[in-house]
């Protein structure tokens, strides 16, 4: 792989010449297709790399395949687009949970996702979200089942849209904005899951809430790491079998929502096992751990921390 067509790790992100490289298309189209239509990463940066996310190079990847089956570049731009949302708009969202409409939530956050992120997802639409139902049902209204459907849309887009980084990379067809070549190349934003330290995603023993380690793990997807997650009610035992299952070290984040499934044993026998160990949720406030556990405060800490 040619040396400048590596990511750019420590800002979350791939020059354009990577992006070009990547998708088989001259830097010059890339640039204009930016300059054009507002794809990419934002223009007001001076006298920094414009670093395109994986969100960006999967709208220009669709971008790509239309205009191979006819499109202009201009359609091909309006069409992977769609409506821009409003960001952080948490009423229209609102408004769809309390209708039950899972269609209408689902397709709120997709398109949320797509244009803000991950992170600016959860932090700027859904915690709000969440909070103002929890504002409702603490003035008794009964909406635990909105609560519940928004969740299962959450995780459902989540999963959807962010899927765990591939190992392999997969042939891409070269394009630019008159003419359409098949070449095959090489994709360079594929993470080294195999030799970088595994990351494990768990709940402790009896918690149950695992939704924010779902979004957690989209958050790593988009940035290009694998993460492995074990999910809700994760008993301490089986977080050492897998922990035991590579040979490489591994970085543990456990989550606890209510001090009473805050294990400090979990957390003993995930460094045992020779582990970095994270802990999230406001389970552990309050808890007193070994100085080399480190908390996690918010998504973005997260996020840098692991990735």
């Amino acid at each position: 792989m040619p040396a400048g067509s590596a990511p750019v790790s420590d800002a979350a992100g791939y020059t354009v010449r990577a992006v070009a490289e990547r998708l088989g298309i001259p830097t010059a189209t890339l640039r204009s297709w930016n300059r054009r239509y507002d794809i990419g990463p934002p223009q007001d940066r001076p006298g920094k790399h414009r670093l395109y996310s994986e969100r960006d190079i999967a709208l220009l990847g669709q971008m790509v395949a239309l205009i191979r089956d006819g499109a202009t570049p201009a359609g091909a731009a309006a069409s992977v687009r769609g409506p821009l949302p409003v960001r952080g708009d948490r009423i229209t969202l609102l408004d769809a949970a309390f209708a039950l409409d899972a269609t209408a939530v689902s397709g709120l956050l997709a398109v949320h996702v797509r244009d803000y992120g991950v992170i600016a997802t959860w932090d700027e639409l859904c915690r709000p979200a969440f909070a103002d139902i929890i504002t409702r049902q603490d003035d008794g209204e009964g909406c635990i089942d909105v609560e519940h459907l928004l969740s299962w849309c959450i995780t459902s887009i989540m999963h959807r849209t962010n899927p765990p980084p591939e190992k392999k990379a997969a042939p891409s067809t070269a394009v630019s904005d008159r003419a359409v070549s098949h070449t095959a190349v090489s994709d360079p934003a594929v993470s080294d899951t195999a030799a970088a330290p595994s990351v494990l995603l768990a709940c402790t023993s009896g918690e149950t809430h695992a939704l924010p380690l779902e979004v957690l793990r989209a958050a790593l997807a988009e940035r290009g790491v694998g993460a492995r997650m074990l999910g809700a009610d994760v008993p301490t035992t089986a977080l050492t079998d897998a922990i035991a299952r590579h040979d490489d070290p591994a970085s543990v984040v456990l989550w606890s929502q209510q001090e009473s499934t805050a294990l400090t044993s979990a957390v003993r026998a995930c460094a045992n096992a020779g582990a970095r160990i994270f802990v999230g949720g406001p389970g552990w406030e309050e808890v007193i751990l070994p100085e080399t556990v480190h908390r996690v405060r918010s998504l973005t800490d997260a996020v840098d921390l692991l990735a």
